[in-house]
C-alpha cells in the first residue's frame, strides 16, 4: 500500500501558518504610523509577514484587523491611565498622573509618537465613516471615564459643587489631543511636560 505524502494531504494553496499575535502587532505598528486609509493592504501584508489572502483570512478585512489592532493598543500602550483611576486618592492627582504618562508614551522612541486612538480617524473618506465612528466612539469613552471621576470627586467634596464634570473631561481631553499631536510633530517629552503642568494650574480648587 502506497503511503500518503505528508506535504500533498494538506493540499496546495493552503496559506502557511503564522504566529497570529506577532502579526497583529506588527500591523498595530503600521496604522499606528501611518493611520487607516494611509496604511495599505500591500504595507500591512509586509510588515506582518503575510500574504494578503492570509490577512483576509485571519481578520477577514483591513477594518476588522484595524478595530484589533486598537483593541490590542488599548490593552497594552493606551492602558496607561487605567491603574491611575484606582491608585490616585484625588482627581487631581489622577489628572495629573494621566498627563505625565503620556507625557513620556507619547515619545517613547520605542514605538510611533502619539496616541493611536485620539488623533485617529479625524477625516476619512465617505466609504470608511463606520471605521471613523469607531474610533469616535473610543474617544467618547475616555471622555467618559475623565468625567466620571470628576463626578466621584465632586460627590465627595474634592471639587466644588459647581464644577463642570463634563466641561472639564472635554478640557483635559483636548489636552491629551493636543499633546498627541505635538508629539508626532516632533514635541519632546519636556516640551510635553510643559503643557502638562499648565494644564493643571486650571484644575479647579476644592
Amino acid at each position: 500500500m502506497k503511503k500518503a505524502n505528508p506535504t500533498r494531504s494538506r493540499g496546495r494553496g493552503r496559506p502557511r501558518e503564522f504566529d497570529r499575535s506577532a502579526a497583529l502587532e506588527r500591523a498595530m505598528e503600521v496604522f499606528w504610523e501611518r493611520g487607516y486609509e494611509g496604511a495599505s493592504i500591500a504595507d500591512l501584508t509586509e510588515a506582518m509577514g503575510i500574504t494578503a489572502p492570509s490577512l483576509y483570512g485571519a481578520f477577514t478585512s483591513k477594518a476588522e484587523l484595524y478595530r484589533e489592532a486598537l483593541d490590542l493598543y488599548q490593552r497594552t500602550h493606551g492602558s496607561a491611565g487605567v491603574p491611575a483611576l484606582v491608585e490616585e486618592p484625588t482627581a487631581r492627582g489622577f489628572m495629573a498622573r494621566v498627563l505625565e504618562e503620556a507625557s513620556r508614551a507619547f515619545v517613547d522612541p520605542r514605538h510611533p509618537h502619539g496616541c493611536m486612538v485620539s488623533t485617529a480617524v479625524l477625516n476619512c473618506a465617505t466609504e470608511n465613516q463606520p471605521v471613523a465612528r469607531h474610533v469616535a466612539g473610543l474617544r467618547d469613552a475616555s471622555l467618559e471615564r475623565l468625567r466620571a471621576r470628576f463626578q466621584r470627586a465632586i460627590a465627595e467634596g474634592e471639587l466644588p459643587s459647581t464644577t463642570d464634570a463634563e466641561g472639564l473631561a472635554r478640557f483635559y481631553g483636548a489636552v491629551i489631543q493636543g499633546m498627541s499631536v505635538q508629539a508626532r510633530d516632533g514635541a519632546s517629552e519636556e516640551a510635553l511636560r510643559k503643557i502638562a503642568a499648565l494644564s493643571l494650574v486650571c484644575f479647579p480648587r476644592g
